[in-house]
């Protein structure tokens, strides 16, 4: 088990969660994002492995439903 699997698992899950967040097809931001948290739950089960704290949470930004005025 070494360090650079873990860095590997967290670059896959920032790549997947930036695609996401500047995809307009819902049904495919979904799906992006639902990568993202498998290969968060990879790192942080490769982390615990380790010895290590898992990675955080990322950050995302809830959109606020609006309603007509």
């Amino acid at each position: 088990m070494s360090v650079d699997l873990l860095n590997q698992y967290i670059d896959y899950a920032l790549t997947f969660e930036r695609l996401a967040k500047t995809e307009p097809n819902s049904g495919l931001k979904a799906d992006l994002e639902r990568q993202a948290d498998a290969y968060r739950r990879l790192a942080a089960k490769h982390a615990s492995k380790l010895g290590l704290p898992p990675p955080s949470k990322p950050e995302r930004k809830a959109v606020a439903a609006t309603s007509p005025s």
